[in-house]
């Protein structure tokens, strides 16, 4: 398992302790972490903050040439707002760690450049299929339904 992977998991992981939703991401430039975060929506009352959109708000302003040779690694396929983000700051490749529970705008991330790795991680796709069983309202409410 990437190193990386594992940390968005325990990402996740966090986020469900803490009453959230189980998704995370990490920002990774040159082998290191440099944003690391997980869906606060609940814990924040917050509308936009996604797994993705944590991580990004961590890894805080960054010249532009380092998100352009950024490498995000999400446990859920991203949701449009979050592929918006990843266009915005130019973000060229994505480590998705599951697209069975939610198909996000993987289309639209290819069609502009950016290039996609689907893990299909039994653990991520437990942690989304256990949390969706368990609280459908706060699921649909979280990708807009």
């Amino acid at each position: 398992m990437d190193s990386f992977m594992q940390a968005a998991i325990e990402e996740a992981e966090a986020g469900l302790a803490e009453g959230g939703i189980p998704i995370g991401s990490v920002i990774v430039h040159n082998n290191r972490i440099i944003g690391r975060g997980h869906n606060r929506r609940v814990q924040q009352g917050s509308a936009i903050l996604h797994g993705e959109m944590d991580a990004l708000e961590r890894a805080g302003r960054q010249p532009a040439s380092v998100y352009r040779e950024a490498v995000l690694y999400t446990t859920l396929s991203p949701c449009p707002m979050c592929s918006g983000a990843i266009l915005l700051y130019g973000i060229p490749r994505v480590v998705i760690g599951e697209n069975r529970t939610f198909l996000g705008e993987e289309e639209l991330l290819r069609s502009r450049g950016v290039q996609l790795e689907v893990l299909q991680d039994e653990r991520c796709i437990r942690l989304m299929e256990q949390f969706i069983a368990e609280k459908p309202e706060l699921w649909n409410e979280d990708i807009g339904v």
